[in-house]
C-alpha cells in the first residue's frame, strides 16, 4: 500500500464501506479531510447550518436504513451543539459514526482556543468514544467505530481526529468492516424453559420495543402474539414493531408516568419482554411493576437491557427474529386444544374491545374538534386520502399525534418513525434523513411549532440539496405538552387548577412559519380553515421539492 496522508486514508475507508453521505457543518480544524472530499465524488457532503441538524439528519437516515450513518462535527463547540441530538440517537439505538476534528496533539498542553476533552464530552451520549493518536491506527479505529455502531444494540460512536495526526502519512490499507453475525438463537433447553414459564398463561402480555425493528422481527412478533393470545404493548417504541392494525396490538405503555404502565403490567399473569427494557418512562415505577410470582422472560441482543431494573425468571441473549419464531413453536407445542381456543378467543375479544375503544376515541376527538376551527383529525383525513402507498411518516407532533395518526396508521415496517429521547427538533431533519435513505418514497415529517424552532434551519439544507420531503408544523402557539404535564402534576400534588405558566405560551410574538420557510428556500402555505386543506395537500404533494404546511389549530387559529 502506498503512503498517503491519513486524511485521505480516512476517506478511502468511507468509500470502501460504501458511505454515500457525510452530514455536517464544516470547521477549520477539519479542513484537511474536507478538502480531500473533492477526490471522492461518491461521498456527498450534506451541508447543514447547525450541528443538531446534521445529527438529526444522520439519525433519520440510520433509522431508515439500519446502517451506520456518518457525520462530521466541529471541535468542542460543534460537538456541544450536537449533544442533545446525540442523546436522542443513543436512546433510540441509531447507528451513527461521528467524527470530530480538533487542532492537534501537539497543542494539547496549551489549552488553546476551542480546546476541550471531546471524548469526555461525548461519553455520556455515545456507545463508545475514542481519539486517534497515531496515523497508522486511523483506519483500524474507524473500522472498529463502524462495527460498534452497527452491532446490536446499535448506537452512536464518536471518533476524534486531530488535524496533525490526519496530516501525517500512513500505509494502512482500507478494507471493509467486519460485522459479526448476531442472528443467534437460544438453545433447545432455554427455549423449553421459556415455553414452560409462559404457555399456561390466561392474561399474557408482550412488552416490545425497537429491538424488534432493528432485528426485522415484526412478522415473528405478530405470530407469537397470535399463537399465545397475548396483547402486545410498546415500550421504547418509535418504529413499526407491529402494525397498529394487528389484532394483538394494544398500544404503548406510559411515556411519562410509571403508574400508567403498571395498570397494564401488573394485571398480566405472564410477561415476555423483547427489544426493550423495563421500563423507559420519565417517572418510572420503582416497584410492583409485575405481579407477585408472575413469570417474566426477557429476550434481547442487548445484555444491559435484560434485568436492567427488575429481576426476570429467564433472560436470553439472542436475536429477536429467530427467537420469537422458535418460541412461538415451543409455546404452541405445549398448548392443549382448549388452550389454543382460549388464545384465539382472547385475541378476538381484545381486538374487538380495542376497536371499540378506538371508535370511542375518534368520536371523542371529533367532539373536542367541534371547538376548533381546524382540528388535526380533519387535516389527517384529507392527507390520508391523497397519500401514495410508498409513504414514510416521521412523527414529532407530540400532543397532536393521537389525532393525526388515527387516519394515518403506523402499519408497515419502515413506514413510520417517531421521536424518542426527549430532544426537541428531530422532526424536520429526521424526515430529511429518511428521504435521502428512501428517495423513491413520499416522506412527510410532522413537528410542532415549538419543536420546529430548534432545527428550522434544516429547511435550508432541504432546499440546497433538493431533498423533496414535505413538512407539517402543528401550530398551537404553545408548548402544549408542558401544559398537559403540569395538569397531571397539579392532580398528583393536590394543587388547584390555575392559569398555565406564561412561559409555555408561544403566541407573543407570533412566528410567521410561511415567511420563515420561504426565506430558507422552501415554499410554504398557511392552513387555518378546513376548506383550505385539500388544495394545500395537493400542492405540497405535487411539488417536486421540499414543501411546508403551517397547520394552525387551537389558539393559533386566531392570529
Amino acid at each position: 500500500m502506498d503512503s498517503r496522508p491519513a486524511r485521505a486514508a480516512f476517506l478511502e475507508q468511507l468509500a470502501v464501506e460504501g458511505v454515500p453521505y457525510m452530514f455536517g457543518n464544516p470547521g477549520t480544524v477539519e479542513q484537511g479531510f474536507l478538502d480531500e472530499l473533492r477526490h471522492f465524488p461518491g461521498i456527498q457532503y450534506v451541508l447543514t447550518l447547525q450541528e443538531a441538524v446534521a445529527v438529526g439528519m444522520a439519525d433519520g437516515y440510520a433509522r431508515a436504513t439500519r446502517r451506520p450513518a456518518v457525520m462530521q462535527l466541529h471541535s468542542g463547540v460543534g460537538l456541544g451543539n450536537g449533544i442533545g441530538m446525540l442523546y436522542q440517537a443513543k436512546r433510540g439505538h441509531a447507528p451513527l459514526v461521528v467524527v470530530v476534528g480538533e487542532a492537534g496533539l501537539r497543542y494539547e498542553a496549551m489549552e488553546a482556543q476551542m480546546a476541550a476533552d471531546l471524548v469526555a464530552m461525548a461519553e455520556p451520549v455515545t456507545k463508545w468514544a475514542t481519539r486517534v493518536v497515531d496515523p497508522d491506527s486511523t483506519l483500524r479505529v474507524l473500522r472498529r467505530a463502524f462495527k460498534v455502531a452497527g452491532t446490536p444494540p446499535y448506537g452512536p460512536v464518536l471518533v476524534v481526529l486531530p488535524a496533525d495526526v490526519m496530516d501525517r502519512p500512513t500505509r494502512e490499507e482500507a478494507v471493509p468492516v467486519s460485522y459479526p453475525d448476531t442472528a443467534s438463537a437460544p438453545d433447545p433447553q432455554s427455549l423449553a424453559r421459556a415455553a414452560e414459564l409462559l404457555a399456561g398463561a390466561r392474561k399474557p402480555i408482550v412488552i416490545a420495543g425497537d429491538g424488534i425493528h432493528f432485528s426485522g422481527a415484526q412478522e415473528e412478533l405478530g405470530r407469537l402474539a397470535s399463537v399465545w393470545g397475548a396483547q402486545v404493548w410498546g415500550a421504547d417504541w418509535a418504529e413499526v414493531n407491529l402494525s397498529v392494525q394487528h389484532p394483538a396490538y394494544a398500544g404503548q405503555l406510559g411515556h411519562m408516568f410509571g403508574e400508567s404502565s403498571r395498570r397494564v403490567t401488573g394485571a398480566a399473569d405472564a410477561v415476555l419482554l423483547c427489544g426493550t427494557y423495563a421500563l423507559p418512562e420519565v417517572f418510572p415505577a420503582l416497584e410492583g411493576v409485575f405481579g407477585e410470582g408472575v413469570p417474566v422472560v426477557h429476550i434481547d441482543l442487548d445484555t444491559d437491557a435484560i434485568a436492567k431494573n427488575f429481576p426476570v425468571d429467564l433472560g436470553l441473549v439472542a436475536d429477536p427474529k429467530r427467537s420469537l419464531a422458535l418460541l412461538a413453536d415451543a409455546i404452541e407445542a405445549r398448548m392443549s386444544r382448549e388452550d389454543r381456543t382460549a388464545a384465539r378467543d382472547r385475541l378476538r375479544r381484545g381486538a374487538a374491545e380495542r376497536a371499540e375503544a378506538r371508535t370511542a376515541a375518534a368520536r371523542g376527538a371529533r367532539e373536542r374538534a367541534d371547538a376548533v376551527e381546524l382540528p388535526h383529525i380533519a387535516f389527517a383525513e384529507e392527507l390520508a386520502a391523497r397519500l401514495p402507498e410508498d409513504v414514510v411518516l416521521f412523527d414529532e407532533s407530540l400532543t397532536a399525534s393521537p389525532d393525526l395518526f388515527g387516519p394515518l396508521p403506523a402499519d408497515g415496517p419502515g413506514r413510520w418513525h417517531q421521536t424518542r429521547g426527549g430532544s426537541l427538533g428531530v422532526g424536520i431533519p429526521g424526515a430529511l434523513g429518511a428521504q435521502l435513505a428512501r428517495p423513491e418514497a413520499t416522506v412527510v415529517g410532522f413537528t410542532g411549532d415549538g419543536g420546529s424552532m430548534y432545527t428550522f434551519q434544516a429547511l435550508w439544507t432541504a432546499a440546497r440539496h433538493d431533498i423533496g420531503a414535505k413538512f407539517v408544523v402543528c401550530n398551537n402557539s404553545s408548548y402544549r405538552l408542558l401544559e398537559l404535564n403540569i395538569d397531571q402534576y397539579w392532580k398528583e400534588q393536590g394543587i388547584p387548577e390555575h392559569a398555565h405558566p406564561g412561559i409555555f405560551d408561544l403566541s407573543r410574538p407570533a412566528i410567521d412559519f410561511v415567511a420563515l420557510s420561504r426565506s430558507l428556500g422552501v415554499p410554504a402555505l398557511r392552513v387555518e380553515k378546513p376548506g383550505q386543506v385539500a388544495a394545500a395537500v395537493d400542492e405540497a404533494l405535487s411539488h417536486r421539492g421540499p414543501f411546508l404546511i403551517d397547520l394552525v389549530t387551537e389558539r393559533g387559529r386566531g392570529r
